[in-house]
């Protein structure tokens, strides 16, 4: 599906590559071969230097340029030339921005520099014409970067952490502000509909995530493990329950089984769980493998027999879908849009969340019963392939682009002819452009 090659889009994300947001780089790569023209600008830097990101996360940071690599001194010209060509609109932006702080110090604060970013975000897409921004992970900076300047924006909402305080999250105001809003479940559009009037409802398209399962593929099946492996991939945080988790590896270690769990990824959570495997007299039960890039979970995923997940707070996660694609069966939480994933014991196995003993049954039927671990892995991969397939959902969230930009777009580009751009040459050539990551 080749769409039109005049689409124009500034993707602006919060972290850029980012370890535990792969699916991002998936979606640019994939969007621009479908032939969007699309630059990459991110507040952050890397989450690693550049010896470990991979070829392509090593690709895209060099032509991705970031915020925050300017410094104070790199954003002085942004904001000059902003104020200068639009006073009342530069004033109004920052009003707004600090009244988003609701009189709290602390958040004042932290709105003042949402604001600055949202003015070198702006100043950039400016002077390189863009006239829409799609958002992951940044929409406050977005929130406020179309109160300044006249460009269109459109979100990509992913949950759930979103949901918990949507008031101070600013959700409804988002909803409003944006041409379109994408989430990766119809859990989440319920959760936008419940804080949002009826009336931009038309706004909100459901485009689920996905993964390619010709990357992901089947791992070699073994019929009898010793010791049986558990993985668990994701951030070492209080919203995934890994508590419960181990409590649940607990009880399957005093039945006397064989069995291992591997925790990849890091988080605040981590020392919390280290002690607790210790005092358990766990420690070799379970191992804490940290960060792994994409090349070195692909080999973890080979020696896994199933994957665990007992969240209390999830999107859908991408990382269920690589475990299914490689049909590896899979045990989560029955909670928000996991279960538009996961059907119970068709794709996987779901259950209650916070429950230990249910956790560890589930565990335990599949380390018995062969046959439904096989059953389960192999469902889970057509599961995918039929739902979540990488080409398959870019092209839908391509679609809903080209769809819902041909007119917003044309209007704002419009409106950006129509602006007065400083000339280059009458700023400091080193504030002219955003710095790009260099290897």
């Amino acid at each position: 599906m080749q769409l039109n090659q005049s689409i124009r889009i500034a993707y602006l994300v919060s972290q850029y590559p980012a370890i535990n947001h792969t699916y991002i780089l998936r979606e640019v790569r994939h969007l621009r071969a479908l032939g969007f023209d699309l630059k990459v600008i991110s507040i952050e830097s890397p989450d690693r230097p550049p010896e470990r990101l991979t070829p392509d996360e090593l690709e895209e940071s060099k032509s991705t340029s970031y915020v925050k690599a300017l410094g104070l001194s790199g954003a002085i010209a942004p904001h000059l030339r902003t104020f200068f060509s639009r006073p009342l609109k530069y004033l109004r932006g920052l009003s707004y921005a600090l009244k988003l702080g609701r009189f709290d110090p602390r958040k004042t604060i932290a709105y003042f520099l949402y604001f600055v970013e949202a003015v070198i975000v702006g100043d950039w897409m400016r002077r390189n014409q863009f006239a829409h921004v799609h958002i992951h992970f940044s929409s406050t900076v977005g929130l406020i970067l179309g109160r300044i300047f006249p460009v269109t924006i459109s979100i990509t909402i992913h949950g759930s952490a979103e949901f918990i305080d949507p008031t101070s999250f600013h959700l409804a105001e988002k909803v409003r502000a944006a041409s379109f809003i994408c989430t990766i479940s119809n859990y989440g559009r319920s959760q936008l509909m419940r804080v949002s009037d009826h009336k931009e409802w038309n706004k909100l398209e459901v485009a689920p995530l996905g993964i390619d399962p010709n990357v992901f593929k089947p791992h070699p099946f073994r019929e009898n493990p010793a010791p049986f492996e558990v993985l668990y991939v994701g951030q070492l945080s209080t919203a995934k329950g890994l508590h419960i988790l181990l409590a649940a590896l607990e009880r399957l270690v005093e039945e006397g089984r064989k069995v291992r769990l591997r925790l990849v990824g890091d988080g605040p959570e981590r020392k919390s769980l280290e002690d607790w495997v210790t005092e358990r007299g766990l420690d070799n039960y379970v191992v804490f493998e940290g960060f792994l890039n994409q090349d070195q979970l692909q080999t973890l995923y080979l020696e896994t027999d199933v994957f665990a997940l007992s969240s209390f707070a999830e999107g859908v996660p991408v990382v269920l879908m690589e475990a299914m694609a490689m049909e590896i069966p899979c045990v989560a939480t029955r909670i928000t849009g996991i279960p538009e994933l996961i059907r119970d014991r068709i794709d996987g196995l779901l259950v209650t969340p916070s429950d230990e003993e249910e956790l560890a049954g589930a565990i335990g039927s599949l380390m018995n019963d062969t046959a439904l671990r096989r059953q389960l892995g192999e469902a889970g991969r057509r599961r995918v392939l039929e739902k979540y397939g990488l080409e398959r959902n870019i092209s839908h969230l391509a679609a809903i682009f080209h769809r819902r930009m041909e007119t917003s777009a044309k209007a704002a580009q419009q409106a950006l002819r129509q602006e007065k751009i400083e000339s280059p040459s009458s700023l400091p050539a080193r504030h002219e452009t955003l710095k790009v990551k260099a290897d």
